[in-house]
């Protein structure tokens, strides 16, 4: 896996990378673990196929369990339950996920100073 964030044209556009899709799956599912895989992508502001890769991601390293059961209606209901492997890479993620946006945060906070400059002086 690799950091929080690419960057394209110098930097300037900012784009997710997987483990900000790991940490935020793991988040959604946590709080909502009948969620189906649609369901997912659309919150993710992804592609279903992404969303597919995403959730086989985690369930393939272990950190999800999709777990079926019998609805009302016959059909087969699926649920993505943590295991305590993926309760505790969430909390790591979240953890550096905290970092990347403080440390965004103060990269944001010296741009805003430098346009304010570059007004005042026009």
């Amino acid at each position: 896996m690799t950091g929080f964030c690419g960057s394209l044209s110098g930097g300037n556009i900012m784009i997710m990378d997987n483990q900000e899709y790991y940490y935020r799956t793991l988040k959604l599912l946590q709080k909502s673990p009948e969620l189906t895989q649609r369901q997912i992508a659309d919150k993710l502001g992804v592609s279903l196929g992404k969303g597919h890769y995403v959730v086989k991601a985690l369930i393939d390293v272990g950190f999800l369990k999709n777990t079926s059961f019998a609805k009302p209606d016959s059909k087969i209901g699926h649920m993505y339950v943590l295991t305590a492997k993926g309760v505790r890479e969430k909390a790591r993620l979240a953890k550096r996920f905290l970092k990347y946006k403080q440390d965004e945060y103060k990269r944001l906070q010296k741009e805003i100073r430098s346009l304010k400059g570059e007004v005042q002086k026009s």
